[in-house]
């Protein structure tokens, strides 16, 4: 489908005041050309002539378990008869071995996965192509379905293979931010991953999810999602596809089964160990600290029916002690052996300051007299047993919990620090005279700016206790949050050209993930440019480590432009942008050029209207524009031009080819963030946008307008017409003050949005 991009007003607004808010804000959105209507179905095949025709291009998609046991069954089909397999992301997994197995018997080895988007939930995989010809099934036109349209699938429910089931396309519905087929048909799992087929033997989707409601209700994605992913393919080879996720070897020792990954600051585990009870070890290679020692993690289980926290003493396989909370409690163990009847619990109690459902944070402090168990800061046991001698520490897991660890910690002992009770008192007393939301100011809450963590904690407690003030509150601890981010994102922006763009990138994602990790991404990017040096010979010039640069993000890794869904939040978040290996033309240019410059080379963002690129400013030879988004393609000016009338319609001129600085860099980011949250609706992250961009740039007028409108509806309605207040004070040429004046009196009289 041919895109076109053009500008547009904001049309950001107070609905009930047309025509007194500000111009100014452009942001980008897409239209689609008008296709043809497409050719009108051959007459309908019954379901066993369809299922006669589809069975030989469908496949079954087998990963691996890291005993070497099958793990994960799935479906597929051909799309491409030299080996092209399409299915879902989730069934190809990541970081195991995959195989495919076609409709006669034959079993084949993944050789690379081609493309993938993470956000559609779709994978191609490619196979060496076998003796006999695969025969790839046509795709059809998921944009114009009707309604009860006849479909089958073929797939592999529960492990049996190319069964057949049939139903009708009940409508199209939005889930999850994704626009999904919904089907009136059985899904069951291993079904995901397989061809939703129209009568005429065109695939329309592909099967993705299965109703936990009822049986015969399921969800595909339209096959037009998948198309732009043959075009455009991201290929990465299995070895590479193998590392995806995988802890660090030189940090982590595994046991006993399960499936742990690592992304940024974070260890997630799933499924069941091979111990007893579904137990499994993440052991840290680095040696315990002499007693005494503390160690620390964050944990968060995906059911409190679960178990997951620390283990220490260990001794690399089945003898160690365990903190953990399971089904509601604190518990501590002494694991002798590998069997219930030898496991001794040593303690076991329900706590007031654990949050389920939540982050906990437990600490283990180990002396020569035996340990202290805390959660969130909080003493829980003292336990005095010896039964175990010094060992190594690390993560431990049971039954089929699904968990995430983070701020794993250990070293000698902090220095206990209890709560001051002044300081504590002071925090409470400032809670207690938080008016209602909509009189609240950016005054009033900045006693406990400075204090911002520890207040929000209090803030959510308090929220918990009083349900009638809890929604406001939580809305306070997001404004505690923003003005840290806010405020973090101005100090960093303040300092020009030496501002530390990378660390702002991920300031900004923080404003919509609260716990992300910067610290990690920052070391994780440390990594990579590492890994590209260390590829290069030490005498390697400028054209050759440009070019390693190239092949490590484009070849070897399969960065890529975003093609079906351009606009997710998540290709302006940084971090997420390494996780997926897909983003924004502004956002894969920012980590280029924090690699660029790792690698000692000069490269700049151009920001095109329209597009991002970035320029190589060589010690020798000519300037080059580079296409980060299109795989580091370069550009030549007449090739940067042709792209700028058919994004904005303009034409290109020497303004449009200077550098952006870093701190237009990052309002640039911001501003694509503002713009995904308007079209979401999604007032709250518009809030946050805003209130950053103003941080950053406060005198800027249309930004301030915008943020008075955005804070009143969300009903911080004190906060909007304080915030006018600084058009009064400052006096802004072009501004109207009589409209200020106006605006300010109806939001004074009008009732917020609810």
């Amino acid at each position: 489908m041919a895109v076109r991009v053009h500008l547009r007003q904001s049309s950001v607004r107070v609905s009930a005041f047309r025509g007194l808010f500000f111009a100014g804000l452009m942001l980008l959105t897409v239209t689609a050309e008008a296709q043809p209507e497409p050719a009108p179905p051959a007459a309908l095949a019954s379901v066993e002539e369809l299922a006669k025709r589809v069975r030989p291009s469908v496949v079954v998609v087998m990963s691996e378990g890291r005993e070497g046991q099958q793990q994960g069954l799935g479906t597929g089909f051909v799309i491409d008869a030299d080996g092209l397999i399409a299915t879902n992301l989730h069934v190809a997994g990541e970081a195991r071995p995959l195989a495919v197995q076609l409709a006669d018997g034959s079993r084949h080895a993944v050789t690379e996965v081609t493309a993938s988007d993470r956000a559609m939930d779709l994978a191609i995989l490619r196979i060496k192509p076998p003796a006999e010809p695969l025969v790839p099934l046509p795709l059809g036109d998921s944009d114009s379905l009707p309604d009860g349209l006849p479909v089958i699938t073929v797939g592999n429910p529960h492990g049996l293979a190319f069964s057949v089931v049939n139903g009708v396309v009940s409508g199209v519905r939005e889930v999850d931010d994704r626009r999904m087929i919904q089907l009136a048909m059985p899904i069951e799992p291993g079904n995901s991953g397989g061809p939703v087929v129209d009568p005429s033997g065109r695939v329309v989707g592909i099967v993705t999810i299965k109703s936990l409601v009822t049986r015969n209700l399921g969800f595909a994605v339209g096959v037009n999602a998948l198309k732009p992913l043959q075009e455009k393919p991201n290929p990465v080879p299995m070895s590479r596809w193998l590392t995806i996720g995988t802890l660090d070897a030189t940090q982590w020792t595994t046991l006993f089964g399960s499936r742990w990954q690592q992304r940024g600051g974070r260890i997630a585990v799933t499924e069941a160990g091979s111990g007893f009870g579904g137990r499994s070890l993440c052991l840290s290679r680095c040696d315990a600290p002499p007693l005494p020692f503390e160690l620390s993690v964050h944990v968060k289980l995906g059911d409190e029916s679960g178990a997951a926290g620390l283990a220490f003493h260990a001794d690399g396989g089945n003898r160690h002690y365990g903190f953990y909370p399971t089904a509601g409690k604190l518990r501590v163990t002494r694991f002798d052996g590998p069997s219930v009847f030898e496991w001794k619990v040593l303690r076991e109690m329900p706590s007031p300051h654990y949050r389920p459902g939540d982050w906990n944070q437990l600490t283990v402090r180990v002396e020569k007299e035996g340990f202290r168990c805390l959660i969130n800061g909080e003493p829980f046991a003292t336990v005095d047993d010896d039964g175990l001698p010094p060992g190594r520490v690390g993560l431990a897991k049971f039954r089929d919990t699904d968990a995430e660890f983070k701020r794993f910690r250990v070293g000698p002992p902090a220095d206990e620090v209890r709560p001051d009770a002044a300081v504590a008192a002071r925090l409470e007393a400032a809670i207690d005279r938080l008016p209602p939301l909509e009189r609240l100011t950016p005054a009033g809450i900045a006693p406990l700016v400075n204090d911002a963590e520890p207040a929000a904690t209090a803030v959510r407690d308090r929220a918990t206790a009083l349900e009638k003030r809890a929604a406001d509150l939580r809305l306070v601890a997001a404004d505690l949050h923003t003005a840290r981010v806010s405020g973090e994102l101005a100090r960093l922006c303040a300092q020009g050209e030496e501002c530390d763009l990378l660390r702002a990138a991920f300031v900004v994602a923080q404003l919509d993930d609260e716990e992300l990790d910067i610290d990690a991404y920052v070391q994780q990017v440390d990594r990579m440019a590492q890994e590209i040096t260390q590829s290069l010979p030490k005498d390697a010039d400028e054209p050759a480590r440009l070019a390693a640069l190239n092949k490590y993000l484009f070849t070897d890794n399969g960065f890529h432009g975003s093609r079906t869904d351009y606009y997710h939040r998540a290709n302006s978040h940084l971090s997420r942008v390494i996780d997926d290996r897909e983003g924004l033309p502004i956002t894969l240019s920012i980590l280029y050029m924090e690699l660029a410059q790792r690698l000692d080379m000069n490269v700049v963002g151009i920001g095109l209207p329209g597009h991002f690129v970035v320029k190589h400013i060589p010690r020798q030879g000519d300037e080059q524009l580079i296409d980060v988004f299109e795989g580091a393609v370069p550009l030549s000016r007449e090739e940067a031009a042709k792209r700028v009338r058919a994004m904005a319609d303009e034409e290109l001129d020497d303004d449009h080819l200077r550098p952006f600085s870093k701190p237009q860099i990052v309002r640039r980011v911001l501003r694509n963030l503002l713009g995904v949250a308007q079209d979401a609706k999604d007032r709250e992250a518009m809030l946050r946008s805003l209130e950053a961009l103003v941080a950053i740039q406060p005198d800027n007028t249309a930004d301030r307008g915008l943020l008075a409108v955005a804070r009143f509806e969300t009903g911080r309605r004190e906060a909007a017409i304080t915030g006018l207040d600084w058009f009064l004070e400052q006096q802004p040429p072009g501004i109207d003050l009589d409209v200020i004046r106006t605006l300010q009196d109806r939001f004074r009289n009008a009732t917020p949005p609810q």
